[in-house]
Order: structure tokens, then C-alpha cells, then sequence
């Protein structure tokens, strides 16, 4: 996104708190504090059994390019509130903390870190608003987009959604998250080019309707594309008009070019219905092969219910329903500091209380452990401190429900992955970044590692993340501390 990210510096994309806390930490002479901040979610969307990690790669992006031009330190300067040694400071910034994330493609679970943060206080505070913007938006559209594909049924989805997204970063991003949970192209040029997504799209209703008839619309466009023609056949009539005039178009101009007709989009109407009758009409009359496309304001809740019915589709365009999220448009991601490290090096824990229980933190630095049984498939998280190892062959290891103590299970012949790894040390990127088709199928076979039951649209089976003993231990200590226990 060369072109896209140098048009606009977003170093000062932040939440004004950022600036305010950056000067008051270093008006409190705690510039060289070392923080520790994670990213995690506490629900699922669309009460799913698990979401997907996408947006690393753009948080990269604004982490190189962080940098405080002259007119941003006028523009703060001109509030009156910031320091000048401490706009000195912003002129000469440079980044300098750690940061571990699961890859972009990841299975990703509520309440476990996905991405974390070590460094200058200062510093790891100002990248709050856009580690949770980017990762937010991209990791719900590739949440969504994986539940639209898994209702389909093993047909091809495109996203369509464009010109319905919040602005033309969401439908370029949206798109390319999109392509990571599993859509196979995007109506987007822009992604293609920038990312290499496939790009789809045929004609609109404004074709058909520039034309004296709907046949000659039809012929028009297929003498230009003879060898890629999917016809739009629900401009006026679809079973009335748009098919016989589609068949008969087939017939009078692919077929003398050697060329068989790749299919027909239905965009309105009842699908399940008319699906069924163009498939009728259409092997009646010799194309049998010819595709049925359907868009229409469409989720996977509408295409798993036509598909029940029995309509008869071998792809979808998928829009505004996928590019907004719109039955859930709101991932929820937090970032919350963790643990704050000593002049000596020692690491203090620190827990964010609620009233509300689903929101008191798991303190410390921590790392992530994903655990698999013998089939190769993954059962449980665990969230261990970052001194612990789970190490299978030290023999059994147990775990339990953080709240139900009670519930524990000793397992055995498992094998335990690590999935924090690191992207940048002390301001170095030390992360090989993949392209997109690369994260697709990471994911891809991230999903294949998952239980069936987990991936049932509905109630889905909950999989379990676990605390360490230790974390646990530590977390119920500050409790108690804190008067909670």
C-alpha cells in the first residue's frame, strides 16, 4: 500500500488521551518506564466460536513510518498544554519497544493476549488507537467473511461490498481481510492491484438498461467477451425476459465463437425459487454447465436458509453485509497495560478491576500456548507467564476453567505450540511478513485444526482458554489484594 500509506502521515492518528498521558509520563519523569500492554477481545461476534486474526500487516505499516512531521508538533504546540521538552522530544521520536502478535490468519480466541506490547511507556501507549483501529476492522471482516464462506458450502463468495464500506480505506482493507477468511476475489481493483486479490465483476443493471432491449445488451457484451460471459438477467423479468434472452444470446453469439456461456447473476427476487427454475431453464437448453451467480443484500444466515431450500447456486456476491459486518459491526478489542518492569528489571503485574467480572484482566506478561491432541487438532489455549514452558514431554499437564476450578482434565500425548512470535525487538523488525495469498492459507489450515463443533454457525462448542496455575495463582493474589476475593 506504498501509495495509499506515504498520501497521509498517520503518526497522528491517535486518541487525544495518548498525547495527554505521553507529556504527563514525561513531565512525571517516566519517559524510560517499561510498560507492558495487551491486545485481546472478550466475545466473539455474531456469538461465533472463535475469529480471526487479521491487520498485522498494516500495524507494521504505521509502526515504520511513525514518525512527528514539523506540522504536527506546531499543531500541538498551539494547544498550550504540551511541554517544550517534551515536543523536543516528539521531533527526535523513535520507536524502540518489542511486540510479539499471533500471525495474521490466526484462530484467535476471547481474553487471550493477540497481541502485546513491551516498551517505554510512552511509546507503547501512543500505538493504542491504531493497533486497535486496524486489527478491529480487519479482524471482523475476516471473521464474518469465514462464517459467509463456511455457509456456502464450498461456493466460491465474492465480496462485493465497495461502495456500501465507511470509507475507502475499510473497502480496501475490508477487502483484503475478506481474502484472508476465505472469499475468493473482491469487486475492489484497488485491493487487487495493491495486494493481488482477485478481482470479479461482470456488468450492472445501467448496461441492460442502455441498451433499445435487453438482448441487445446481452449480445453487446458478449461479442466483447465472448470467452468470459456471465450475463445480468434480473434487470426487467428474470424468468420472463433476462433467461430466454440470456439462452438465446448463448446460443446466437458464444456458441459459433467455440465458446460455452459462463453464467448467469440473479440480484433480486425470491433466489431459492428462481434458482431452481433458471437451472430448469437452463439445462433444458443445452448449458448444463452454465453457472448460477446470486447477490442480494446477502449473509450466511440468508445463505444457509436458501441453500436448505434447495436453490440451486454455484456462487455468491457477497456486499454490504460482509463489508460492514452489518448483523455485529463492532470487534472490540481492548488494549490494557499488564505489567509495568522496575528500574532492576523486575516485573510488576497489574489487573484492571469491573464490577463487571467479563472485564477484570489477566495480569503479566504472558505468553499463549495452543494445545493438540493426537488427531492433530487443537482442544484448548492455555495462558501461561512468559518464565513458564508447557513441555509435553516433561509428562502429563493439567488444566482447568479459570472461574470453575472444579472442572480440570490431566492430559496426555498432546503436543503445545507457541503463537506469539516476534515481530519487532527494541524498534527492529525482526518479522518476515508474508504476502496475502500466504496468510490465506495459513488460515486456511489454521481452520482445518479446529473441531467441527467449534465451527457451527449457532451454539457452537466453546473452546476452552485456560489459565497456568501460576497466572492463576498470581491473578487471584491481586484480587485478594484488591479487596475482590
Amino acid at each position: 500500500m506504498e501509495q495509499l500509506k506515504n498520501s497521509m502521515n498517520l503518526t497522528m492518528l491517535f486518541d487525544y488521551y495518548e498525547m495527554t498521558m505521553m507529556n504527563g509520563y514525561f513531565e512525571n519523569g517516566l519517559e524510560k518506564r517499561i510498560g507492558y500492554f495487551d491486545m485481546f477481545f472478550r466475545r466473539v461476534p455474531d456469538d461465533g466460536g472463535f475469529a480471526i486474526m487479521a491487520g498485522l500487516e498494516q500495524v507494521i505499516d504505521y509502526i515504520e513510518n511513525l514518525t512527528f512531521l514539523p506540522e504536527d508538533i506546531a499543531y500541538l504546540r498551539e494547544k498550550k498544554i504540551f511541554s517544550e521538552d517534551f515536543l523536543r522530544y516528539l521531533e527526535t521520536f523513535k520507536f524502540s519497544c518489542d511486540v510479539w502478535a499471533m500471525p495474521e490468519g490466526s484462530v484467535i480466541f476471547p481474553n487471550e493476549p493477540i497481541l502485546v506490547v513491551r516498551g517505554p511507556v510512552m511509546e507503547a501507549q501512543l500505538l493504542e488507537t491504531m493497533i486497535l483501529l486496524t486489527i478491529n476492522h480487519q479482524s471482523l471482516i475476516a471473521t464474518k467473511a469465514n462464517r459467509i464462506v463456511r455457509a456456502a458450502m464450498g461456493r466460491p463468495v465474492a465480496e462485493f461490498g465497495a461502495r456500501r464500506a465507511h470509507s475507502y480505506s475499510a473497502a480496501i482493507y475490508g477487502a483484503r481481510a475478506a481474502y484472508i477468511g476465505g472469499v475468493s476475489s473482491t469487486s475492489c481493483a484497488l485491493t487487487d492491484q495493491q495486494f493481488g486479490v482477485p478481482a470479479s465483476g461482470t456488468m450492472a443493471h445501467s448496461w441492460v438498461q442502455m441498451f433499445p432491449t435487453e438482448y441487445e445488451a446481452f449480445e453487446a457484451y458478449a461479442k466483447v467477451y465472448p470467452e468470459s460471459c456471465v450475463l445480468l438477467v434480473d434487470t426487467y423479468d428474470v424468468l420472463g425476459s433476462g433467461l430466454p434472452n440470456a439462452i438465446r444470446c448463448f446460443k446466437d453469439v458464444i456458441l459459433p465463437t467455440g465458446n460455452r456461456p459462463v453464467g448467469i447473476r440473479i440480484d433480486s427476487g425470491d433466489i431459492a425459487y428462481l434458482t431452481k427454475k433458471a437451472r430448469a431453464m437452463l439445462d433444458e437448453a443445452g448449458f448444463p454447465d452454465c453457472k448460477i451467480i446470486i447477490s442480494n443484500s446477502l449473509d450466511e444466515f440468508l445463505i444457509h436458509d436458501i441453500l436448505n431450500q434447495g436453490a440451486e447456486i454455484d456462487s455468491f456476491g457477497v456486499g454490504e453485509r460482509l463489508i460492514t459486518s452489518r448483523s455485529e459491526p463492532v470487534f472490540g478489542g481492548v488494549y490494557k497495560l499488564v505489567a509495568v518492569e522496575d528500574e532492576n528489571g523486575i516485573i510488576h503485574p497489574r489487573i484492571k478491576l469491573s464490577e463487571n467480572v467479563t472485564k477484570i484482566t489477566n495480569p503479566g506478561f504472558k505468553k499463549v500456548w495452543r494445545l493438540y491432541g493426537e488427531d492433530g487438532e487443537a482442544f484448548a489455549d492455555v495462558l501461561t507467564l512468559a518464565d513458564e514452558v508447557i513441555d509435553p514431554a516433561k509428562g502429563p499437564y493439567t488444566i482447568f476453567h479459570p472461574e470453575y476450578t472444579w472442572k480440570s482434565k490431566k492430559i496426555e500425548n498432546f503436543t503445545a505450540r507457541e503463537m506469539l512470535v516476534p515481530i519487532y525487538e527494541k524498534g527492529r523488525l525482526v518479522y518476515d511478513r508474508p504476502t496475502v495469498q500466504e496468510i490465506r492459507k495459513y488460515c486456511e489450515k489454521e481452520l482445518s485444526l479446529l473441531w467441527n463443533e467449534v465451527k457451527r454457525l449457532k451454539n457452537p462448542h466453546v473452546f476452552y482458554v485456560d489459565l497456568s496455575q501460576k497466572l492463576w495463582e498470581m491473578k487471584e493474589s491481586l484480587l485478594k489484594e484488591k479487596g475482590r476475593r
